[in-house]
């Protein structure tokens, strides 16, 4: 049985709740925050503190906070005999306090509050300072999902990198997206399917066989067009990305 403390209170600590409650051979002995915020989302019967002093003893300790918080955080563990661990993609596995055990389990997914996600479909990157931990930090990854990776600290930074492109960017382009069907008294939900197509597509074809459009057709007309149309920062966006797509099929 794997004893684990949970600390923070965020959307990545929600789902690792739940997916520690549900993973078998693994006790979730506790929860930290310094606020009642969020508590709702959290199952009550998980034992709760908001004094770090108080911690229960555990095998492993997973801080799951803002990633400009995890440095300073850690400092205040240092009374901690367990292996500490990270979820950033971004900060390297030093940020965390020099006497601790430590590591990093990085979970490669988009977290929301409102949405149930299946944490065994979740590719976890793991990465121990130490060898001799790096054993026990798997066998908790593999409990928690199917697919598990040993990832250096170095190659995490540039993986999260890369869905900050496939994640954040693209769910931004969405916004722009809905904010002109909304000026222009459109239906956002039109679009749906074709948001729908563009995802599932690539899961049978290289985004590189995947892409389509003027840019990629190189219809200076129709780039034209819609730069008339445009104005602003969605103007430049359109602009540097069909460029993008242009240079890149030529």
């Amino acid at each position: 049985m794997i004893k684990v403390v949970l600390l923070g209170a965020g959307n990545v600590a929600i789902h690792l709740a739940t997916a520690l409650i549900e993973a078998r051979n693994v006790e979730l002995k506790q929860r930290f925050s310094r606020s009642n915020k969020n508590n709702g989302f959290f199952d009550p019967v998980i034992p709760f503190t908001d004094d770090l002093q108080n911690l229960e003893k555990a095998d492993i300790y997973i801080i799951a906070i803002n990633d400009d918080a995890i440095g300073g955080f850690s400092n205040q563990l240092s009374h901690l005999k367990g292996l500490v661990l990270h979820t950033s993609g971004s900060v390297p596995i030093d940020a965390i306090h020099t006497n601790l055990r430590k590591g990093v389990l990085y979970p490669v997914q988009t977290f929301s509050k409102e949405r149930t996600i299946d944490f065994k479909k979740v590719p976890l990157a793991i990465e121990t300072s130490d060898p001799g931990d790096f054993n026990l930090l798997k066998e908790l990854a593999m409990k928690l999902s199917d697919h598990v990776h040993q990832v250096s600290s170095q190659r995490r930074e540039r993986l999260h990198m890369t869905a900050v492109f496939a994640n954040n960017f693209s769910n931004y382009m969405y916004l722009m997206a809905k904010e002109i069907c909304l000026e222009h008294e459109l239906s956002f939900d039109i679009l749906k399917p074709l948001i729908m197509e563009t995802a599932q597509k690539i899961m049978d074809l290289d985004p590189y066989a995947a892409q389509t459009g003027p840019a990629k057709r190189n219809d200076r007309k129709v780039v034209e067009k819609h730069l008339s149309l445009l104005e602003g920062e969605q103007k430049e966006i359109y602009n540097i990305v069909s460029r993008a797509i242009r240079n890149t099929y030529s």
